[in-house]
């Protein structure tokens, strides 16, 4: 145990896959530096090359020993302005400026550019402000026809094409899934991604949809919704809702960030990965955590922090997006990240917890995984917990405590597995306990804890069962086991 990477460090890396990172000989690099989790960003890209970088990805983990889990993130409905004739335009504080849907795809100029966005006169109102290009230019609606926006600059500055829109404090709203999503779905059969993201999600009704169309084509991914609209972060029973129906969020802070203002932000991101937590969803936390490094070997100090930060939070899991797709140093990055999240785990606030103190349990699967997480943060000698496991549900029940100890998911499942590499804390190793007798499950569990490295002579081991072996949510036994 001492010394193995994936046991020191609790919170997981998620790294996104592009042109700098999607060779086999990168792969392998990557998930030897720490990373649990590949992106693949399907704004960019199609089916078959994500499908032949998952293949990559799965035989770099075998070769390595892990389970790295693979997330397929759906492109959504980003709102964009058309194109410029000359590419780009300079906009000048106190100029006029159109948007409008009848200017052509490629003849925008410095008084106006077409937008692809049908409902854009519905959806605005005179005096509110729209944002270009995630926010670095600013518009107040001066008039709204039936197809156009007239606005007036308030903050100038370069425009390219095909920039996005959003409107501040949210309210542009498209369905959360586009044709192109559609197309996407029905070739993830190639991919068979552990997890899909659902952009733009506005409702519980988007994962829901998601998640048929998926059956359809034979995949049963865990679902994350992308938290990004500032009205679905402004209701707490439409986000709850959203949270309860998902098997994970991620804190999208990009669009997010835009819509409501960096200063409403961080206050948003704990409450998200409070409250996904107290549900017992993975929550993973992204955009721009270690942005300058996609030029400079190391990173700034308020990077460190802002991922220290988010760790102390709980979140489950830390992203990196371009910082890995297109950056320099894509190897440094993320063992940037990793040592940021160490840091952060042994501060005494990472392994304190006080969640359901005051809350019932809901079933012996639950009381049996939080009685084993009291034990192993009480009980002095407690190396690990081992959880014999069908689906992953006791062990995540079980990362949703704070505590320093490994939680080690032991399970005939590879599906199984594969979803628990985004949970926080948890080691997924293949172990098939129907192959014992069940009186030697107990024994042949801690020989193979030992014969890995995770533990040793002398060790406690907090160890949880279901009395029927291999039945799904059967969890009823917990024992503490000491290795002799």
């Amino acid at each position: 145990m001492r010394g193995h990477p994936t046991v020191q460090r609790r919170t997981k890396i998620l790294a996104t896959i592009g042109p700098a990172s999607e060779s086999e000989d990168m792969l392998g690099r990557l998930i030897k530096a720490g990373v649990d989790t590949f992106r693949l960003n399907f704004s960019h890209g199609d089916p078959a090359n994500h499908a032949e970088v998952a293949r990559r990805i799965r035989r770099q983990g075998r070769h390595q020993g892990r389970y790295v889990g693979i997330l397929a993130d759906l492109q959504g409905p980003k709102i964009r302005i058309r194109g410029f004739a000359d590419g780009a335009v300079s906009l000048v504080a106190g100029d006029p400026f159109r948007l409008d849907l009848d200017i052509d795809a490629e003849a925008g100029d410095h008084s106006g550019v077409g937008v692809e966005y049908q409902p854009l006169p519905q959806s605005v109102a005179v005096d509110d402000i729209l944002l270009l290009d995630d926010g670095k230019l600013r518009l107040r609606v001066d008039e709204v026809s039936e197809r156009a926006v007239d606005c007036t600059v308030i903050i100038g500055g370069r425009l390219g094409s095909r920039k996005g829109v959003n409107k501040l404090g949210g309210g542009l709203a498209a369905p959360a899934l586009t044709e192109k999503d559609l197309l996407d779905i029905r070739e993830m059969a190639q991919v068979q991604p552990d997890f899909v993201a659902v952009s733009f999600v506005s409702s519980r009704d988007d994962i829901d949809q998601a998640r048929a169309l998926l059956l359809d084509v034979g995949q049963t991914p865990a679902i994350v919704a992308k938290i990004e609209r500032a009205e679905v972060v402004a209701d707490s029973e439409l986000l709850n809702s959203i949270i309860e129906i998902s098997d994970g969020i991620m804190v999208a802070r990009g669009d997010l960030g835009v819509e409501v203002g960096d200063a409403e932000l961080i206050g948003i991101q704990k409450d998200l990965i409070s409250r996904t937590r107290r549900m017992d969803r993975l929550v993973i936390t992204a955009t721009q955590m270690m942005e300058s490094m996609i030029s400079n070997s190391m990173p700034t100090r308020a990077e460190v922090f802002d991922v220290a930060n988010a760790v102390l939070d709980g979140t489950d899991a830390v992203m990196l997006s371009a910082e890995t797709a297109v950056g320099k140093f894509p190897v440094e990055v993320v063992a940037a990240m990793a040592d940021a999240a160490l840091g952060a785990e042994r501060h005494p606030v990472a392994r304190t917890s006080r969640y359901r103190l005051d809350r019932e349990f809901r079933s012996a699967q639950e009381t049996i995984a939080l009685c084993a997480m009291y034990g192993a943060n009480h009980f002095p000698g407690v190396r690990g917990i081992a959880s014999i496991t069908e689906t992953g549900n006791t062990p995540t029940m079980m990362s949703r405590l704070s505590s320093g100890l490994p939680i080690f998911a032991l399970s005939r499942s590879d599906k199984t597995l594969q979803k628990l590499s985004l949970c926080r804390g948890v080691i997924p190793l293949y172990f098939d306990a129907s192959a014992f007798d069940p009186m030697d499950v107990e024994s042949r569990t801690l020989e193979f804890l030992v014969d890995g490295g995770y533990i040793t002579h002398d060790d406690y081991i907090l160890f949880t069962n279901g009395s029927a072996v291999g039945q799904v949510g059967g969890t009823n036994i917990l024992k503490i086991l000491l290795v002799e």
